[in-house]
């Protein structure tokens, strides 16, 4: 059984729209995974039949969109039947001296309430195991009945899901990726929020760590298998051109800003070549000197008015984002030389935006964004590898 979550408030043709975008991607999913399934939507509630549990559980788990799996045991819509069968399970896992709690929810049978159905289901779990003892706050086991008009749904191991919303429901967008901590989890929490991204990763050849670009190209991959059936796109950008203008142009305090504004144009215009919706970045309120509000602002400055900046990281604490990023996956790939070999060793906190014009001056920007943006490779995600690159 799978419960999707903030879906039930949405009106009732999107959350109709949205269960089918939910139900297609468990599909492919389950596809992907060559597992045997049947699927049922209920209000409320889906139901996957098949045979291989285990391996349904695991991969409903990492749908966006649902907010718990679990076995269930189903039972005709009958209240004898429901009682019967929590009695049955609960034995299973109950001993003497060991507190149990029932979670009762009731839609759709009629003729008694969620309260009714709940303390009817105690006292015969009560009866079949002695020794035991109800605790609602701390319970050492819990098991859950809804009576639906359906039928019956007992069920008492949750496997938590990633919640959010059904990946596709809310359009394309462009992530800025590296081999980092941050980006991927700034991408992957987009994704939760129901956007497909299209990774972009600026490639900075010589004056980045040898590890920075396989880096993003494993955090590729690992993200795929969060869309299994879904290929995903890192496009590489090379942005050695750009940097030999920077140096030859002498600017030393404002390079990470230049840099910074340099990367948004150009994924501004691949955005706009590819109909991207917004543009997402891994930056964190002072976490690095070019992530000041002072310094942000500066580099929004140069992007269209109509490619919003996303910053799902703007408040969260390092140790929250590397929390994430073991959580899904991604902090694994992220160790290594990351450091970019031209940084300053006092860089500007609090840019002024004259000075950065003046600074970008000596350079032909326009340019050098048209020769990124159309040198660019194409890398190919589906299930957790890279399937092919192009030019």
């Amino acid at each position: 059984m799978i419960k999707y979550g903030e879906l039930f408030l949405k009106s009732e043709s999107v959350m109709r729209h949205y269960i089918s975008i939910l139900t297609g991607n468990l599909t492919k999913a389950l596809d992907a995974a060559g597992i045997d399934h049947a699927i049922e939507v209920h209000r409320g509630r889906i139901i996957v039949k098949g045979t291989a549990i285990d391996d349904i559980l695991h991969t409903a788990a990492r749908i966006f969109g649902v907010v718990g799996v679990c076995r269930c045991i189903r039972t005709e819509p009958d209240r004898d039947q429901i009682e019967a069968a929590a009695a049955a399970l609960a034995g299973r896992s109950l001993k003497a001296g060991m507190s149990f709690a029932v979670r009762a929810r009731r839609s759709g049978m009629k003729g008694f309430t969620s309260q009714e159905l709940g303390a009817s289901v105690g006292a015969r779990i009560f009866a079949a195991v002695p020794g035991i003892t109800v605790d609602l706050s701390h319970p050492d086991y819990e098991v859950h009945v809804e009576a639906r008009d359906f039928g019956g749904l007992v069920y008492d191991d949750i496997i938590p899901g990633p919640g959010g919303l059904p990946l596709g429901t809310q359009g394309h967008v462009l992530s800025l990726i590296s081999g980092g901590i941050d980006s991927p989890v700034a991408t992957w929490l987009m994704m939760r929020r129901g956007c497909i991204p299209t990774l972009i990763h600026m490639d900075g050849g010589r004056y980045a760590g040898d590890n920075v670009k396989p880096g993003a190209l494993r955090h590729l991959e690992t993200l795929s298998t969060w869309c299994p059936g879904r290929k995903i796109r890192l496009i590489s950008v090379p942005m050695e051109q750009f940097f030999d203008a920077m140096i030859a142009s002498g600017v030393m305090r404002t390079r990470c800003l230049l840099c910074k504004r340099f990367m948004v144009r150009v994924a501004a215009e691949v955005a706009r070549r590819q109909q991207h919706l917004a543009l997402v970045m891994g930056d964190n309120i002072g976490q690095v000197a070019s992530q000041t509000l002072a310094n942000m602002s500066v580099i929004d400055a140069v992007a269209p008015p109509e490619l919003p900046i996303l910053r799902p990281l703007i408040t969260y604490d390092k140790d929250e984002i590397v929390t994430i990023a073991r959580s899904i996956g991604t902090f694994r790939e992220s160790a290594g030389d990351l450091e970019c070999r031209i940084v300053p060793k006092h860089p500007a906190i609090a840019a002024r935006p004259e000075a950065i014009l003046e600074d970008e001056s000596p350079m032909d920007i326009e340019t050098l964004v048209q020769a990124a943006a159309g040198t660019i490779t194409i890398y190919t995600a589906l299930n957790g590898s890279i399937i092919e690159s192009s030019q």
